[in-house]
C-alpha cells in the first residue's frame, strides 16, 4: 500500500512535530478548535454569564445537540443519541434496561474477551436482577442463544485485537431469538460507518476521547432505539431525565423522549470541548475514514509480514477488510519495553498485556508517511534490541503506557 497516502484532515489537529501519534484508539489528538472553546466556556459562559448560561448558552440542550452529532456519525437518526455520564454509566443503564424488558428471561450473554468494565459490569446487573452471565466469541452466539436469553451485548471491535463483528448479522439473530441487543462502539464511532437504526440495534454506548477525539474524560453517550423509548426502564433516574424536572416533583416520571436517558447535572466543560472537536468531522464522509483507514491498516499488516516475522512479530488483527476495525496489535516478545522505546522516540502507540503492541490508525491525522516511520522506527527497536534499555523496563511507578 503506498505511503504516499495524504491524511484526511491533519490540519484540524494539534500535533507535536515530529511525533507520529498511534494511540487515538486510546486517546484522540486534540482538534484545533478546542482551546478557543474551552477559553470561551470559562471566561465568558462560567466567568461572566453565569447561571444564566443554562439558557442564554444552550447549556440544558447540549446533552441532546451533541447526541444528535454523535448519532450522525453512528447510522442514528436525531433523538436517539444523548451525551452525559461515563461510558460505566451508561453500560449499566443499558444492560439493566435490556434485561427489564425481557421479564422470565434470565441469561445475559457477552464476549468472555470484552474490555474489562464491560465484564464487571455485566456481572454486576446479574447479580442484582438474578441473572447468569454467558461468557464466549461472538462467532459463537448461535449456539448459545435460546428461549432463556435475555440481553447479548458485544462490543463491536475488539480493544485488543482489533477484530471487528458482524452488527448487523448478530443484531437479527439476537433479534430472532426474542432477545435485546447491546452494542458498546467506543472502537468503533468515529473511526468507521456504523448503521445503528439500519441494523434495528436496541441500545448502544460509546465513549467520546478515542476517535471522536473530545479529549481526557470527555462524556459517553446512548442509544435508545425510538421504538423502544416508551417502554424503556432506565435504572438511574435523576432529576434532568424527568418529564417536567422543573417542576422538581417529589417522583420521578421518565420524559417522553431520549432526554429520559439524561441523569444529573453534566460535566459542561467536557461537554463543550467535545462539542469543539466534533468540527473535526466536517465534511468528512466516515466511508472516505474508512477507506483511510484500512489503507493504512493494511500497510501495517503487509510491513510486519514482510520485515518483522525475523524478530518472532506476529500480527493478531484480522487480515480481511471486513473482520477490522482501525487499530492493528503486534504480538510480540517484549513488547511493553518495545512500546516505551518506540515512545522514546516519538512514535506514541500502546501496550497490551500481556505480549501485544497496540498501533492506532487515525486517519483523519496520520499519513502513509507516517506509517512508514513508525514501521521503520520498530524494526530498529527491534534490530538494535534498543528496548533492552534499562529505562525501558517495567515499573510500578509507571503504570501507564
Amino acid at each position: 500500500m503506498s505511503s504516499e497516502r495524504a491524511a484526511l484532515a491533519p490540519e484540524r489537529f494539534v500535533l507535536s512535530d515530529g511525533t507520529i501519534y498511534l494511540d487515538g484508539n486510546s486517546l484522540g489528538a486534540m482538534p484545533v478548535g478546542v482551546p478557543a472553546a474551552v477559553e470561551d466556556a470559562l471566561h465568558r459562559q462560567w466567568a461572566a454569564d453565569l447561571i444564566t448560561s443554562w439558557n442564554d448558552n444552550g447549556w440544558w440542550q447540549l446533552p441532546a445537540r451533541i447526541g444528535d452529532r454523535i448519532g450522525a456519525l453512528v447510522g442514528a437518526g436525531p433523538g436517539q443519541v444523548i451525551c452525559g455520564d461515563s461510558t460505566s454509566v451508561q453500560l449499566f443503564q443499558t444492560l439493566v434496561a435490556a434485561a427489564r424488558l425481557r421479564p422470565g428471561r434470565t441469561v445475559l450473554i457477552t464476549d468472555g474477551g470484552g474490555f474489562p468494565t464491560d465484564q464487571y459490569l455485566t456481572d454486576s446487573v446479574a447479580r442484582l436482577l438474578d441473572l447468569e452471565v454467558v461468557r464466549i466469541h461472538p462467532s459463537e452466539l448461535a449456539r448459545h442463544l435460546d428461549a432463556r436469553t435475555a440481553a447479548v451485548s458485544f462490543s463491536l471491535v475488539d480493544y485488543r485485537t482489533g477484530e471487528l463483528f458482524d452488527l448487523a448479522g448478530v443484531t437479527a439473530a439476537t433479534h430472532a431469538a426474542g432477545a435485546v441487543m447491546v452494542w458498546d462502539l467506543c472502537h468503533a464511532a468515529g473511526a468507521l460507518p456504523v448503521r445503528l437504526d439500519e441494523a434495528g440495534v436496541d441500545l448502544a454506548v460509546g465513549c467520546s476521547y478515542k476517535y471522536l477525539n473530545g479529549g481526557p474524560g470527555a462524556p459517553a453517550w446512548i442509544y435508545v432505539a425510538a421504538g423502544l423509548q416508551a417502554e424503556i426502564d432506565l435504572p438511574l433516574t435523576g432529576w434532568h431525565g424527568h418529564r417536567s424536572p422543573f417542576a422538581l416533583e417529589q417522583h420521578y416520571a421518565p420524559a417522553a423522549s431520549i432526554e429520559q436517558a439524561r441523569i444529573g447535572t453534566p460535566p459542561l466543560l467536557s461537554m463543550l470541548a467535545l462539542d469543539a472537536a466534533l468540527d473535526a468531522f466536517d465534511g468528512i464522509e466516515l466511508s472516505a475514514v474508512r477507506a483511510a483507514s484500512l489503507a493504512l491498516t493494511d500497510q501495517v499488516i503487509a510491513y510486519a509480514d514482510e520485515q518483522l516475522t525475523r524478530y518472532d512479530v506476529e500480527v493478531v488483527t484480522p487480515r480481511a477488510a471486513s473482520r477490522r476495525g482501525s487499530h492493528v496489535s503486534l504480538r510480540m516478545p517484549s513488547a511493553y519495553e518495545v512500546c516505551q522505546a518506540l515512545i522514546a522516540r516519538g512514535v506514541i502507540g500502546d501496550y497490551r498485556a500481556p505480549d501485544m503492541l497496540r498501533l492506532g490508525l487515525t486517519p483523519l491525522y496520520l499519513s502513509g508517511q507516517d506509517v512508514d516511520r513508525a514501521m521503520a522506527e520498530l524494526r530498529d527497536v527491534l534490530e538494535t534490541k534498543a528496548y533492552q534499555a534499562v529505562e525501558f523496563a517495567r515499573s510500578s511507578d509507571h503504570p501507564v503506557t
